[in-house]
């Protein structure tokens, strides 16, 4: 009996991952689309971005709670 109800966590967490993942596809399509759509509209430039990007990853490199 112990053994089918690890089985089915292990299921439901498996599914869990996958839904996640999803997810995070998604996130990442939108906020790519939102990207380029203001880079098109000469909001903001590639080189603006790509400032900004490094910016907030040097930031996030001295973090005590790393994201990565």
């Amino acid at each position: 009996m112990e053994s089918s109800s690890i089985s089915m966590d292990l299921v439901q967490f498996i599914g869990k991952l996958g839904d996640l993942k999803d997810e995070h596809y998604h996130m990442t399509l939108a906020l790519s689309a939102i990207i380029e759509l203001l880079i098109d509209k000469g909001l903001i430039t590639r080189q603006e971005l790509e400032h900004k990007t490094a910016e907030l990853d040097q930031l996030m490199a001295g973090s005590p709670y790393p994201m990565a």
